[in-house]
């Protein structure tokens, strides 16, 4: 099995091969939507760096399936600014474009800002070696499931509703590279709506059309905490939101749009 969720291609830097550690659970043929989410940040991250800086905020747009095949990532700076700048980046398979993202990249105060400790953010949740292994419903040997770590504090893949969850990734997204606290907190998010499913797997499909990650500080470790709910509605549009927090409190939150429909 390959030891990294994609391997770079030496001739084309702007070009993944994608291995089977980013399969996704229902099809052998089609990617979970965590690592490509998690590769885009890895290429926002390295397009133009800028010190002082940090990511603010990540909207990936899933455009169609991402096939288990490889791909091409490009990214660039589309508004620039000495505080604030806008990065794009589209993921494309060979029938085009699969992906997009936009990124918020903020100028970080310094020296930092002299705030009351009660207007930042605070609470923790119950820590990874305190919560339960879980293992996900697949029909895949092997992909994303196989590729991370899921320990349930509440709620568990067997019961439907509200969970919190820890996501440790056992690979990095890129071979030979260290997976950074933004490509952990990208690939852990996209399963919000898979922790805290709360219709039947064998009977609904509730597919994300979306990820936002807003990241008002870069976890720290390697575990991130989802503090997941999901909330369905009638007429099939529902919304999976998640509180995410690392070992040390909350970094952020993520929101996820579903089209939710009966199966077959």
């Amino acid at each position: 099995m390959a030891d990294a969720f994609y391997l770079p291609d030496p001739t084309d830097p702007n070009r993944f091969e994608s291995t089977e550690l980013t399969r996704g659970p229902w099809s052998p043929d089609a990617q979970h939507a965590g690592p490509p989410s998690a590769l885009l940040g890895h290429v926002i991250e390295r397009c133009e760096p800028r010190d002082g800086f940090q990511v603010g905020r990540v909207a990936v747009e899933i455009l169609g399936p991402v096939p288990l095949a490889p791909l091409t990532v490009r990214a660039e700076v589309v508004r620039s600014g000495r505080s604030v700048e806008l990065i794009e980046a589209t993921l494309s398979a060979e029938r085009g474009p699969v992906m997009r993202a936009v990124a918020w990249r903020l100028k970080l105060s310094e020296p930092p800002l002299d705030l009351p400790p009660e207007f930042l953010p605070s609470g923790t949740r119950p820590l990874p070696a305190d919560a339960q292994p879980g293992t996900f419903p697949s029909n895949q040997r092997v992909g994303f499931h196989t590729g991370i770590e899921y320990r349930f504090s509440t709620g568990s893949f067997a019961a439907p509703g509200p969970a919190v969850c820890w996501i440790k990734l056992k690979y990095p997204i890129v071979a030979g590279t260290a997976p950074s606290p933004l490509e952990r907190a990208l690939a852990a998010a996209d399963s919000g709506n898979g922790v805290s499913a709360v219709l039947d797997w064998s009977k609904y499909l509730f597919i994300n059309t979306d990820l936002t990650v807003t990241l008002h500080r870069q976890p720290v470790g390697e575990w991130v905490c989802l503090d997941a709910v999901t909330h369905p509605q009638p007429h099939g549009i529902g919304l999976a939101e998640s509180a995410l927090f690392d070992e040390t409190g909350p970094i952020g939150r993520s929101t996820q749009t579903l089209l939710i429909a009966p199966r077959g």
